[in-house]
């Protein structure tokens, strides 16, 4: 059984909105995030396992609320207090996670099914989530992240990187058609590609 992304159906390559009169990196790009693992890592409440030696290809937890750490290909994303979200593309990340995390102190949840992640990259990337979401990010930078509602729908947003801005915009897979659209829609003012 192959596995359909969850906009498989949804996202048309291309160029949109008002890209004729944007040039280079001044036009938004759009792709979805697709063919990663998405964990929920839960430390139990009885647990005393010191997470300051917890260290996953290179990055720490984030023990701070609103803060993620990683790169492209790793993203760990503070959730709650002891709850992160970790994003990878290694497809064995699970068995790091197993090894460092023992059942008798975390939960670990696939999650990779259930999630649409949608990458925005351009100078007007936060402008888009302005148009949706109450959240302010008049000081959101680089390894931030937070939970918002994006036009009614829950969303978790990941700042990659912040020249030029690079988010990571992930909802429900089941509101995947309309998290989409609203994206798009929020983008065609400042023109964008999708690839």
């Amino acid at each position: 059984m192959n596995k359909v992304s969850p906009l498989a159906n949804t996202h048309k390559l291309g160029l949109h909105g008002n890209y004729k009169t944007r040039t280079g990196a001044d036009l938004l790009v759009i792709r979805e995030i697709s063919n990663v693992k998405i964990f929920q890592l839960s430390k139990y409440k009885m647990s005393n396992m010191d997470l300051s030696n917890f260290v996953l290809k290179g990055y720490n937890l984030p023990t701070k609320a609103g803060l993620s750490s990683g790169n492209n290909s790793l993203r760990i994303q503070w959730h709650a207090p002891n709850m992160w979200m970790i994003i990878s593309e290694d497809k064995n990340i699970m068995h790091e996670l197993e090894k460092q995390c023992p059942a008798s102190d975390f939960a670990i949840t696939d999650l990779s099914h259930s999630r649409a992640i949608i990458e925005v990259i351009g100078h007007n990337a936060l402008n888009v989530i302005k148009k949706g979401s109450p959240l302010n990010l008049n000081n959101f930078v680089k390894n931030n992240c937070a939970g918002s509602v994006y036009h009614g729908i829950t969303i978790s947003l990941d700042m990659i990187n912040d020249d030029p801005f690079t988010l990571y915009i992930m909802a429900l897979r089941s509101f995947a058609d309309s998290f989409y659209h609203a994206i798009t829609d929020a983008s065609l003012e400042f023109g964008f590609k999708a690839i």
